[in-house]
């Protein structure tokens, strides 16, 4: 895959701090999570775009043991995943893309959250797609993060963002990051998200959460 976009220096050392203010509604859809994925066995998780580490400390922390695999091509994100979960067992983290993984290896689970609108849909995401499903078993659950709308439905909810985000947000810092979203961003509508995740052998997916731009799915790989 080609143009993935690697979070570097201030991007990736304010990542967390960023996703909380501009993300509504973050800590709530992360410390439930574990709770989308619980009837998984055995447990082992491919967390895809791990970046900092922000979901699996929620699975490493919740009431069941997961062994976990984080993968994300940034060297500044891993760093700071791996000192956070520097005291979690079972849980193994690689600089690297998907497609570096093994697909001999599989996992009875996945998440992407907050990757896919960072990839041109001129086949890299399906491509991405395919990688995470060739890395499952059949029947395995993908939660997914993102942005998703057509150009007109985000351009609609940027506006009520704007209205959930915390006091003293710099108007500026508002303005270039509403039309960094707009315009720079590789959002696509949920129509095509779903067609995308069906080539990739995936079910047709089920929107569960939604706060402004951002939308939750979970999805399963088919049953051969």
């Amino acid at each position: 895959m080609k143009k993935i976009e690697i979070f570097e220096n201030e991007r990736a050392t304010d990542y967390d701090q960023f996703v909380e203010k501009w993300i509504p509604n973050y800590h709530y859809f992360m410390d439930h999570l574990p709770n989308l994925l619980i009837e998984t066995d055995p447990k082992e998780l491919l967390v895809v775009g791990c970046g900092t580490g922000n979901e699996i400390l929620r699975f490493a922390r919740s009431q069941v043991e997961w062994r976990i695999t984080g993968i994300d091509p940034s060297p500044d994100m891993i760093v700071q995943a791996r000192e956070k979960l520097k005291d979690c067992d079972k849980v193994e983290l690689i600089e690297g893309l998907i497609t570096d993984l093994s697909a001999d290896k599989k996992y009875n689970a996945a998440t992407l959250l907050l990757v896919l609108h960072f990839i041109e849909d001129n086949g890299n995401k399906l491509q991405m797609l395919k990688a995470i499903a060739n890395r499952l078993v059949a029947g395995a659950k993908l939660v997914m993060l993102d942005m998703t709308g057509d150009k007109q439905q985000i351009r609609d909810n940027l506006q009520v963002l704007k209205l959930l985000l915390p006091e003293g947000v710099d108007k500026q810092e508002i303005s270039e990051r509403l039309n960094r979203i707009e315009n720079k961003f590789f959002t696509v509508s949920e129509e095509r998200l779903s067609e995308l995740l069906q080539e990739a052998e995936f079910e047709k997916p089920l929107r569960f959460f939604q706060s402004s731009i951002y939308m939750g799915w979970i999805t399963q790989k088919r049953e051969c």
